[in-house]
């Protein structure tokens, strides 16, 4: 069962493609899941997975997730912003392609991001993302539980 010493799951999830699999892995290690949002979403009856909805708002999610994280505790977001935050307070960070936010690579997504926009908004680039595929999908899952793996190590 959950714990003190136990990470917590919180999921950016208004957008987010892998709420099913966070669901899953954490079902598997017996972890609670936190699905954060401006509503909308059906809510679970898992009793590990717990809802929250937040006033409408540009960061309101991400706000109250950074409130409640605690170092360990493991982030699902594509919001490079908010991952670049939950790093900061020693949380484990993850996109929905599988793709762990680091300290030593945190720094660079977020450059990236900025030029990206930058270029869209200048009409250098168009502005369109790649389809969520089903290897998008594998790899998350392995990304996942390799994460949970490492955040219940004893520390």
């Amino acid at each position: 069962m959950t714990g003190p010493s136990r990470p917590q799951i919180y999921v950016d999830a208004d957008a987010c493609p892998v709420k099913e699999e966070v669901v899953r892995v954490a079902d598997r290690h017996e972890l609670t899941v936190t699905l954060v949002s401006n509503g909308g979403l059906r809510p679970s009856r898992d009793p590990a997975v717990r809802h929250v909805v937040v006033a409408k708002g540009a960061d309101a999610a991400d706000d109250w997730i950074v409130e409640h994280l605690q170092p360990g505790d493991i982030v699902v977001t594509a919001d490079i912003p908010l991952a670049a935050r939950a790093v900061e307070r020693g949380a484990n960070a993850l996109g929905p392609t599988g793709r762990p936010f680091t300290t030593e690579t945190v720094g660079m997504a977020l450059a990236m991001r900025d030029l990206n926009q930058h270029l869209r908004e200048t009409g250098e680039i168009k502005g369109h993302n790649a389809g969520f595929s089903a290897r998008d999908r594998s790899a998350f899952l392995q990304s996942l539980d390799s994460t949970v793996r490492r955040a219940l190590r004893p520390r």
